[in-house]
């Protein structure tokens, strides 16, 4: 086996000492990269211990560091800011220095569904058709008029949501407001003392919850007194009351059931799916994070990542041979005990970090604002009142 040589005391950084050079070129990163040798090296117990590793590992881990660093800053960001960014162009990041403003956008998309089946806006579209009755026919056979009627494809449907067939509305019944309630309107004219006069009309303005009373009586009275016209669909069936009694043409507005049920949303103007937009967490253009803008509280964090790496890769290197003869005797290597230490190191340090962006995220420092104006009013209730005497 060829004598290996192990770490001596020095290094020097180049481009592509690394496995993917992700930050190679990057100025502090490069003036980092052998003072984190030294650092990791020294923790491991160099210049008294031998450590088995060359720079060009360190490097790698130091690397490695870097980029879980940047992933769990970016995935969190991800995570707060989803509902945000998506439908967004992926081409307008990267998103790594740039502020993401909350927007309803998302909530507004989940929420056009609701207004699409009460018929108050949404994105499916309401057609219109017309159906013919025949007199003296109540049961209308709607799949029929759907293939005759309605532009829908072989293996659509769709879905009734409203018909127009009701009595005229009660305020086309009414008469004129202005001229009186629709009924005998000299009499109630020369009750109040204004039917000598002409046009006695000019003298009268009904209250307007009169009209409203007076609209609603009409309404029950067509319920109660007349055949009130209404509609029931069964199995597809539209049935009608009253039943027709002559040839008249009902309105009828549905939904194609292809639209309704469509996942895919960001149409372009022409109908077709807009593409390259952010749909899940593996398209948000975020990049891996510029070593050069990572500050001393991430920086210290990467150098304690990195050792952490280091010392499991020394473990392995070490496991290779639990024992080492030498003469009269024999030494047992640490690898259990490095890569235990190295493996409660790093979940420690994942845990710290995810801890803290938790804490500096929107909705707990949104929390802890209310906490400070709620302590800062209290505080200020204690503040004891001037009396001021003029």
């Amino acid at each position: 086996m060829a004598d290996i040589p192990v770490y001596d005391g020095t290094s020097q950084f180049f481009p592509g000492d690394t496995a993917f050079g992700f930050y190679d070129y990057q100025y502090n990163f490069q003036t980092d990269a052998d003072n984190v040798v030294t650092f990791v090296t020294r923790r491991l117990g160099w210049p008294i211990e031998v450590v088995e590793l060359q720079p060009i590992q360190i490097y790698t881990a130091f690397e490695e560091a870097v980029t879980v660093y940047g992933n769990e800053v970016y995935q969190f960001q991800v995570q707060e800011n989803m509902l945000s960014m998506e439908g967004n162009s992926t081409g307008s990041g990267p998103f790594n220095q740039l502020l993401i403003t909350p927007s309803l956008g998302g909530a507004i998309r989940v929420a056009e569904n609701y207004g699409s089946e009460a018929g108050v806006g949404g994105n499916v579209t309401y057609y219109s058709g017309s159906l013919q009755t025949t007199p003296g026919v109540q049961a209308y056979d709607m799949n029929l008029w759907a293939q005759q009627s309605a532009s829908i494809g072989p293996n659509d449907y769709i879905e009734i949501k409203r018909v127009f067939f009701e009595a005229p509305p009660a305020s086309m019944r009414y008469f004129d407001p202005y001229v009186g309630i629709g009924y005998s309107y000299e009499g109630l004219l020369n009750s109040f003392g204004f039917g000598a006069y002409s046009p006695a009309v000019t003298f009268l303005l009904m209250p307007l919850f009169f009209d409203l009373q007076r609209i609603q009586a009409i309404k029950l009275n067509d319920q109660i007194r007349k055949a009130q016209f209404s509609f029931e669909i069964q199995n597809n069936q539209l049935k009608l009351f009253p039943i027709p009694l002559a040839k008249q043409n009902i309105r009828i507005e549905y939904i194609k059931g292809s639209e309704r049920d469509s996942v895919i949303g960001g149409l372009t103007a022409s109908g077709s799916a807009a593409t390259n937009l952010i749909t899940n967490p593996s398209n948000v253009p975020y990049i891996n994070p510029n070593y050069n803008y990572i500050n001393s509280i991430g920086k210290m964090w990467i150098y304690q990542y990195t050792l952490a790496l280091c010392r499991e890769i020394l473990g392995y290197v070490r496991g290779k041979y639990s024992t080492v003869p030498i003469p009269g005797s024999e030494v047992t290597l640490n690898q259990q005990d490095l890569l235990t230490d190295a493996r409660a190191t790093k979940e420690a340090l994942l845990t710290q970090l995810r801890d803290m962006l938790e804490k500096t995220g929107r909705q707990a420092q949104l929390e802890k604002l209310a906490a400070n104006s709620e302590n800062l009013n209290k505080t200020l209730n204690d503040v004891p009142m001037g009396l001021y005497i003029f």
